[in-house]
């Protein structure tokens, strides 16, 4: 499979994130452009999940540890660990799922 970024439709998942999403056949990629001040209400699902921060400053909730991650900076997420978050700023992110996201497709 090959694809390009520039190419794929945006879908507003929840308001203010807008995700790129991809599927492969273990993992799912989503590059989000996120609003400033879009928030993501706590949570918790079975994937495992790694989050990217590409741009801008994201407050993220893990597990009641609140901190403030900013470009360059990497979460790993347990399955089921609660978690939340809020774009402080505009904000590009890249999550990696996996199993796959079946609700994102």
């Amino acid at each position: 499979m090959n694809l390009n970024l520039d190419k794929i439709d945006s879908v507003e998942i929840m308001p203010g994130y807008h995700g790129k999403l991809i599927h492969a056949e273990t993992m799912s990629i989503a590059y989000w452009n996120v609003d400033k001040n879009a928030a993501v209400p706590e949570h918790s699902h079975m994937h495992e999940q790694v989050m990217h921060v590409l741009d801008g400053d994201f407050e993220f909730t893990l597990d009641g540890e609140t901190k403030t991650y900013h470009p360059g900076d990497i979460v790993v997420i347990a399955p089921f660990k609660k978690h939340s978050g809020k774009a402080l700023t505009p904000c590009r992110l890249m999550d990696v799922f996996s199993p796959v996201r079946e609700e994102y497709k």
